[in-house]
């Protein structure tokens, strides 16, 4: 079953905590780390759903804090991955959004002992299959490259347990169904 979150004010949750909602507290204390103290109202309605391993559907406005909100559980859920094989995707359809999703992620998967890359066009193949190689938990991707890695034999997504789909509206106007339905 599918949670439908339709969050369409960015206010802060009221009386919820990040510990409320389920969190390890590896990830609690960079949330403190990084000045973050109280859950967005996006993220106090996802978060514990994604972590009781729910598809979950959300949609608020930018700056409300949807990245926090799907990436905080991807984050806890990771285990360790195998050479090329990493355990959870999130696909974006921009360069820039992967980059502004790996920024807010990186200090998360770092107090996890985890690590994360991502892969887009644009850039030579070289740091993002070095990255691949020496295993990766989490990969943020953009769809073109990530096809391209994939046919290299440069990563294989079988070990994936967790997929995220960020502006999942956008993909479509871009071309990436047919290769990512």
């Amino acid at each position: 079953m599918t949670s439908l979150v339709d969050a369409s004010a960015s206010d802060v949750a009221v009386d919820v905590t990040f510990a409320d909602l389920g969190l390890p507290a590896e990830l609690i204390e960079q949330l403190d780390r990084s000045g973050i103290t109280a859950p967005f109202a996006i993220q106090a309605a996802v978060i514990p759903d994604t972590l009781a391993g729910r598809d979950v559907a959300g949609r608020a406005p930018t700056g409300s804090g949807k990245t926090l909100g799907f990436g905080l559980p991807v984050v806890a859920g990771l285990t360790k991955a195998k050479s090329k094989r990493p355990v959870a995707l999130v696909l974006a359809p921009t360069r820039e959004l992967a980059e502004q999703i790996m920024a807010e992620l990186t200090p998360f998967t770092k107090a996890m002992r985890m690590y994360a890359t991502s892969i887009y066009g644009g850039v030579g193949y070289g740091n993002q299959k070095n990255a691949l190689n020496k295993g990766t938990e989490l990969v943020v991707a953009c769809p073109g490259r990530l096809e391209d890695l994939m046919q290299m034999g440069a990563i294989d997504l079988r070990d994936v347990a967790t997929v995220v789909i960020d502006e999942a509206d956008q993909l479509p106007a871009m071309g990436f169904p047919p290769a990512f339905p």
